[in-house]
């Protein structure tokens, strides 16, 4: 039986308000959440929040570089239990990026195990692997015991975990992060710690350096997996400088002789983040769907390094036109974006530039310096009242020592009579007897000697910001040691290069035997090269239902150009048109055109040619064709066809253009009152009450002007002129025997 629960009649549960309010106020908070408690890292020590309570974990678990490793399984089960109440996987995966040497520069846990590698392959379960921090992690660690930093309850309230961890070098920039969150997102590529450092102490000594200063000591990335960088300096320093940009990355190769005049390349490092399977995957559909046609063969012959070997398709073909054309087809370049979005010290995300995010974490450092020394002087002013205490016991030890076996509460008469305090008391009465010695008096009072001093120098440097500032400068050279450009884990690994100005393209293009072809577009959209000229293609044939469209000729080298009704240009290379032995392909496959859209015209590109293109609105321009040419498959958007389609696209081979509309009226006038334009709507070229543009012919002055009648016969025009006029007027009528169909030409 269902039981119905009544609201209480004061009506307490029920909350009167907008709908829209309500939503947009929890999703307020949701976004929050997932802003700064998930996806984006604090701009201190570079972590996002399940990072760093992963290592924090792993720190109480004592799973420190010199100590045994423990199970993943033990680890993910603390973070989640104790700090992160989400899924065990999310906290895996995490764990495991982090142990990566391949996607983090300088990894914060050492994984023993299966922990996935560069293939992309996934690392075992959690079960089966083992990992404790290593040595990069402990810096991040050090001092946290010592009120370095601020801690809040865990979810439960059962604990307390750091906000943020001391991090003894910069993070944020050393590792890199990368993040989506709610309406913004986070790409912060890794870099070399000890270049970080140097320009660190450069702001140290300089705190006006500027960003073209700091990019002498970090000039770029440093990605964990190499790669060569070949984005411009200038480039760079504006990246740096916004915060925003990207940095063009691409694969280091060496060119390997084979004998008898053949080579192979050989790829020792990849991109960033580029799988090498998929990579190898690419490569070869490049080879099967014939995009690649200068590469012969792919072959992965890595071990535990990375080894791709790439054949040319022939030895005539030049190393780096090879390169440069798979640069541009494959992953073996890529863009790596820079969007440097990140929480500032109060939690607030914003974009920072290098500058200040280096700033914020030499800030960071001063302040867990500072603190660290205020824990520490405590410590010392709680111990040399101690040792006070005991100074005094020392002096008066016969005294003492009567208290101590005749007085019923000799802990109150020790006070009563040295003045002392309860701690001092205790210290005394819990001191061993073999401790009582002189030699343990010198002792004490060394001690003394050595807290004093240390106290008074922590006092100073607490009272002195430049001193302050030298500590921490001193503290980033040490940790340069650990992590300096001579060690194995700090030598730079992507190195710069400036990209070579090779024509892949015409390269591309020697390689295609040049002959002439004859291009069958069909009514329907079926399309095909057959070879030589076509010279009657009334005995072409079409499948059942579909007619002659369109018959261009060409050659092999060409790139075909296909106008759209919608105002689009697509470009397809001719030597990748199917063979006319059969009906062709669709062309609607080839490329992104809906049933709706037609096709306007067909023809080969040649360079240095100019086109008229106008809209049956009546609107046009003139096109250099190269603006034209795009072999994406969506096309590139030229004119702004309107409402009523495009209506032509001719060679602008004259120095007239006549337009006639689809009420009858011719208006010719100078093809200059046209501007030049790679893309729009175009000016005016007739008006019309009704109606739109019909055709047009473009026509030498000294030439005259002709039409083809109905029976297929060429008419001289010779009163032409009179229907010259300025461009966007209505024009006159047609004038007697002009073609019925309102067309120059037949269509």
């Amino acid at each position: 039986m269902t039981v119905h629960t009544q609201p209480p009649g004061d009506g307490a549960r029920i909350i009167d308000e907008p709908l829209t309010e309500a939503l947009s106020r929890r999703y307020l908070a949701y976004a929050l959440s997932v802003i700064t408690d998930r996806a984006l890292p604090d701009v201190r020590d570079g972590l996002k929040p399940v990072q760093r309570r992963v290592l924090y974990a792993m720190r109480e678990m004592r799973l420190n570089p010199e100590n045994a490793a423990r199970k993943c399984a033990k680890v993910v089960g603390e973070v989640m239990g104790g700090y992160h109440p989400h899924g065990d996987q999310s906290i895996y995966d995490t764990l495991v990026r982090m142990a990566q040497d391949f996607s983090q520069r300088y990894p914060l846990v050492d994984g023993q195990g299966n922990f996935g590698n560069i293939d992309g392959d996934n690392p075992a379960a959690m079960r089966y692997t083992e990992a404790k921090l290593t040595a990069a992690a402990m810096l991040l660690l050090d001092g946290i015991d010592e009120d370095a930093v601020d801690f809040k309850p865990t979810y439960d309230s059962q604990d307390d975990e750091p906000v943020v961890l001391p991090t003894g070098f910069p993070n944020l920039l050393a590792n890199g992060s990368s993040g989506i969150a709610v309406g913004m997102a986070t790409s912060i590529p890794p870099h070399n710690a000890a270049e970080l450092i140097d320009a660190c102490l450069m702001l140290l000594d300089n705190p006006e350096a500027s960003t073209e200063a700091l990019v002498e000591h970090v000039q770029g990335p440093d990605f964990p997996t190499g790669g060569v960088i070949v984005e411009p300096r200038a480039s760079i320093i504006e990246t740096y400088a916004t915060g925003r940009g990207g940095v063009r990355v691409r694969a280091f190769w060496e060119k390997e002789e084979t004998g008898r005049g053949t080579y192979q390349i050989i790829v020792t490092q990849i991109p960033y983040q580029v799988k090498k399977a998929d990579l190898v995957e690419q490569l070869a559909e490049l080879i099967e769907n014939k995009k690649a046609p200068l590469l012969g063969d792919v072959r992965d012959e890595s071990a535990e390094d990375v080894r791709l070997v790439l054949e040319p398709k022939s030895r005539n073909v030049e190393p780096e036109v090879l390169m440069e054309s798979l640069f541009k087809l494959s992953a073996l370049e890529t863009r790596f974006p820079v969007n440097m979005n990140v929480l500032d010290a109060r939690g607030s995300p914003g974009v920072m530039g290098l500058r200040q995010a280096l700033q914020a974490f030499l800030d960071h450092r001063r302040e867990v310096l500072v603190r660290r020394a205020r824990h520490r002087l405590a410590k010392i002013e709680a111990r040399l009242h101690i040792l006070d205490g005991l100074v005094i016991a020392y002096l008066n030890l016969d005294e003492v020592i009567r208290m101590v076996r005749y007085e019923d509460d000799p802990k109150a008469k020790l006070i009563e009579a040295f003045e002392l305090s309860e701690l001092q008391a205790d210290a005394i009465l819990n001191t061993r007897l073999r401790q009582l010695a002189k030699l343990e008096e010198m002792e004490l009072r060394r001690e003394h000697a050595e807290l004093a001093e240390e106290r008074d120098g922590l006092m100073t440097m607490l009272a002195s910001d430049k001193q302050q500032w030298k500590l921490v400068g001193m503290g980033l050279k040490a940790v340069r040691k650990v992590l300096g450009p001579d060690t194995e884990l700090g030598r730079r690994r992507s190195i710069f290069a400036e990209a070579p100005m090779v024509d892949a393209d015409a390269a591309i293009e020697a390689m295609i035997v040049r002959e002439p072809i004859t291009v069958i577009l069909s009514d329907r959209g079926w399309i095909r090269a057959a070879k030589g000229r076509v010279e009657d293609p009334s005995e072409l044939k079409y499948k059942e239902g579909d007619k002659h469209g369109f018959v261009v000729p060409a050659e092999t080298t060409d790139k075909l150009l296909i106008f759209a009704s919608d105002g689009r240009f697509f470009t397809i290379p001719c030597d990748k048109l199917p063979s006319a032995r059969g009906h062709g392909e669709p062309l609607r496959l080839m490329l992104d055109l809906d049933d709706k859209t037609a096709i306007v015209d067909v023809f080969p590109h040649k360079p240095g040619t100019r086109r008229v293109i106008a809209s049956k609105e009546g609107y046009g321009f003139i096109l250099p064709e190269e603006e034209a040419i795009s072999f994406r498959r969506a096309g590139k958007q030229v004119l702004n066809a309107g409402a009523k389609g495009a209506a032509f696209a001719m060679p602008a081979t004259g120095d007239h253009l006549g337009v006639v509309g689809d009420n009858g009226k011719i208006l010719i006038f100078p093809l200059a009152e046209l501007p030049e334009m790679p893309r729009g709507k175009g000016v005016k070229l007739q008006s019309y009450r009704e109606g739109g543009l019909r055709d047009a012919i473009v026509l030498k002055a000294e030439e005259g002007a002709t039409w083809i009648d109905t029976a297929g016969r060429t008419r001289v025009w010779g009163e032409w002129r009179d229907w010259l006029a300025k461009r966007a007027a209505a024009g006159k009528l047609a004038p007697k025997g002009f073609p019925t169909s309102k067309r120059f030409r037949p269509k």
